[in-house]
């Protein structure tokens, strides 16, 4: 596997898993019980000997975090940005075409950063066994046996088999996630679940995509040319990437080319879509209850509780999920698991921001989280990591107050600079020019206080910003500004 570079597909608001996972902070970005988030532990199977530089496509409002996590593992990949989301399909052109020009004779590996697999060795073996038949010009599906008749998983019905690359088949047809009466008999037919995961070389799939779907390989080729570096990031054009079809890569390329193949794969696989997924996959007591976080079970029985935060207890209950963060919490039937993400476009309808962000809202330089509001004021707690430095801002309806609870800071108020050591504080009056920066090799953590007759956190006026943050425009007052903070 010389040639071989993988390509982790990290976007998608992973809503099923909702409330944990949320648009501002998504479920492949989260960890379900080892430490390594799904979009590490994907990166993790593909580093070392056989394997090319991983190339990263993700939405640009994850860039930071997911930039974070490469770090945390000591691993440098190209980070692709794009610009609004248009499926699959385009991904793999945008990749491909990448990885084309860094070797011509690239075989890409094309990962979903959210799903789960235990045996890396067996999961490597696959892609040994696979790669003949990539270097020959097949796009290569990799379909997994399946353990039940599951209705949330798409599937493959194989073929023939290859008569030049055994023990890969032609794929006969893809079926949609069918119900239940179909899954038991695609399963008995000995249909293949469709893992999403592909192996294919560069060229092929770029030129099966020039013929069978030039209303996205077009666009997305033009983005890659036209594309630029900011800072770390490889940031497509978004005038040519918004004219590619949104469309998934199954049914603009691999239902339609010949040169589909599938393995039939035998190495566990789970796509963590649901919390009954979540639950499948976690340790279990006696009774099958699972706890993540701090959780009593009494007289219950196969239930799944995530409580980080507070002490939860389940009594007398079966098959229920229960989900406790700091401002939401989920109660569900493992048999209604699926349907959270019609709950979550509900709460979006309703207007409510639980749907969408966390109470903890994550920056490149750290984090901050509300801890108190009222009609006037409002409280955050702040943590600025190593070296961060927010951006240089003023506001033009708040004064803000800083206590450093831990660590030292380093704040500018209208050009003059001063060290803030634990206990100390600081005043920020309407419309000064501030900046706040950590200048240790420990997080600083303070506590921030705004007063005023408007706390919106569109109330930015942005001078400079070492992160490169794109502008928005301010909701209130019509000034320049962008993410906040």
């Amino acid at each position: 596997m010389t040639h071989v570079i993988p390509v982790i597909l990290c976007g998608g608001a992973g809503s099923r898993l909702w409330p944990a996972s949320r648009e501002d902070f998504p479920k492949q970005l989260l960890a379900f019980g080892n430490g390594r988030s799904l979009f590490q532990s994907t990166l993790a199977r593909v580093l070392g000997n056989g394997f090319g530089r991983p190339i990263v496509i993700v939405g640009d409002e994850y860039r930071f975090l997911v930039s974070e996590q490469l770090a945390a593992l000591g691993v440098e990949a190209d980070i692709v940005l794009e610009p609004m989301r248009r499926d699959s399909c385009a991904a793999a052109v945008v990749a491909a075409d990448l990885a084309a020009v860094r070797d011509p004779d690239a075989v890409v590996a094309l990962l979903a950063a959210d799903h789960v697999i235990s045996d890396t060795k067996s999961f490597l073996s696959h892609l040994d066994m696979a790669a003949p038949a990539a270097c020959s010009g097949y796009l290569v599906a990799f379909g997994i046996q399946p353990r039940s008749p599951a209705t949330g998983y798409g599937y493959i019905q194989p073929g023939p088999m290859l008569n030049d690359a055994p023990p890969l088949r032609r794929i006969a047809a893809f079926v949609e996630k069918p119900d239940r009466g179909t899954a038991d008999r695609l399963v008995r037919e000995n249909c293949l679940w469709n893992s999403g995961n592909f192996l294919f070389g560069a060229e092929a799939l770029l030129g099966e995509a020039e013929y069978l779907a030039p209303s996205v390989a077009g666009p997305a080729r033009a983005a890659v040319r036209q594309a630029r570096k900011d800072l770390d990031f490889i940031r497509l054009d978004a005038g040519a990437f918004a004219e590619a079809e949104p469309i998934s890569i199954d049914y603009s390329i691999m239902e339609r080319t010949e040169r589909a193949a599938v393995l039939p794969s035998t190495f566990d696989w789970l796509d963590l879509g649901s919390w009954e997924a979540v639950w499948e996959i976690a340790g279990k007591d006696e009774n099958r209850n699972v706890a993540a976080g701090d959780a009593i079970f009494a007289d219950a029985r196969d239930c799944y509780v995530s409580s980080p935060n507070t002490l939860t207890v389940v009594l007398g209950l079966e098959d229920v999920i229960v989900v406790n963060t700091r401002d939401a919490t989920l109660v569900a039937s493992k048999s209604h698991a699926e349907q959270v993400k019609s709950v979550v476009e509900r709460l979006k309808q309703m207007g409510r921001g639980e749907a969408v962000v966390h109470l903890r809202s994550y920056r490149p330089w750290g984090d901050y989280e509300p801890i108190d509001r009222g009609g006037r004021y409002q409280v955050k707690r702040i943590t600025v990591k190593p070296g961060g430095k927010l951006s240089l801002q003023s506001h033009r309806h708040r004064a803000e107050h800083w206590v450093v609870v831990s660590g030292s800071a380093l704040v500018t108020v209208d050009g003059t600079t001063e060290r803030l050591c634990e206990n100390e504080s600081a005043y920020i009056p309407v419309g000064s020019v501030h900046r706040l920066e950590n200048p240790d090799d420990t997080p600083l953590q303070l506590i921030e206080v705004q007063c005023g007759d408007y706390l919106g956190e569109d109330d930015i006026v942005r001078y400079d910003d070492i992160y490169n943050r794109a502008e928005k425009t301010n909701v209130r007052n019509g000034s320049s500004t962008n993410e906040s903070e």
